[in-house]
């Protein structure tokens, strides 16, 4: 039986949720981190607005958890790109990574997770070692539909960041691309734009939906395709190194 027209005909937009899990732990406040942080994500935002705007199809909602002595929600509700606004982080604490997986689980439930979404794209940012229980958070996850189509990205900020964690949150993104080595403020800004546009930009493509040829309906695809990074296309450049 083919599949019902929704309201708003048969391309409406999907839905597609971008999460940040940010770091602000102590060791975040030093030279500089949190705010290069702060920055790269501000300068983003048109460039992620524009891309958003080349595919009517989907509808991308932004928001923030930040972990540091505990975890709770930097940017609580999932803000149209068009009207988000970036606020500051601060940097203070231990790393509760564990509790801000808790919190992320708890979002990519359904509800409030919507069934026609399309994946949504999860950058975890972080400089340093979990300091709490990250495994069982993370299993919670991984245990949810949403969680195992998720497109799980990660960014090291400097040399101290934890890349065996960092892996394990990315999953089948880990051997693709890797965690995603920021060691200046140049090279995390050129990362986060690449999150912001081109995996959004993969996200939201006809190719984040494939054909059930045992129902004949589309359904999101288990494996997202996305770009190299910045810096992988020719081979990697000796970096500046300042973190």
């Amino acid at each position: 039986m083919p599949e019902k027209k929704r309201p708003g005909g048969e391309l409406a937009s999907r839905p597609l949720h971008f999460i940040w899990i940010a770091d602000c732990s102590g060791s975040m406040g030093v030279d500089g981190k949190i705010q290069s942080l702060n920055n790269a994500i501000r300068e983003a935002i048109p460039e992620m607005r524009a891309t958003a705007g080349e595919n009517p199809n989907a509808r991308v909602l932004m928001r923030a958890i930040k972990f540091s002595s505990g975890a709770q929600w930097h940017i609580s509700q999932p803000t149209p790109i068009e009207e988000f606004k970036w606020e500051d982080l601060s940097a203070g604490g231990v790393t509760d990574m564990g509790k801000a997986f808790n919190l992320l689980a708890e979002q990519l439930k359904i509800p409030p997770m919507e069934e026609r979404a399309l994946p949504p794209v999860l950058v975890l940012v972080s400089d340093g070692q979990p300091s709490d229980d990250y495994g069982s958070g993370l299993l919670r996850i991984e245990e949810l539909p949403w969680g195992q189509k998720a497109v799980r990205l990660a960014i090291a900020i400097g040399e101290d960041a934890d890349h065996e964690v960092l892996e394990k949150f990315m999953g089948r993104y880990a051997a693709e691309v890797g965690p995603l080595q920021a060691n200046n403020p140049g090279e995390l800004k050129n990362f986060v734009r690449w999150v912001s546009t081109e995996v959004v930009k993969s996200a939201s493509s006809p190719p984040s939906e494939i054909l059930d040829e045992d129902t004949g309906r589309k359904k999101i695809a288990t494996n997202i395709p996305i770009p190299l990074p910045p810096g992988k296309e020719e081979g990697p450049e000796a970096p500046d190194d300042v973190w």
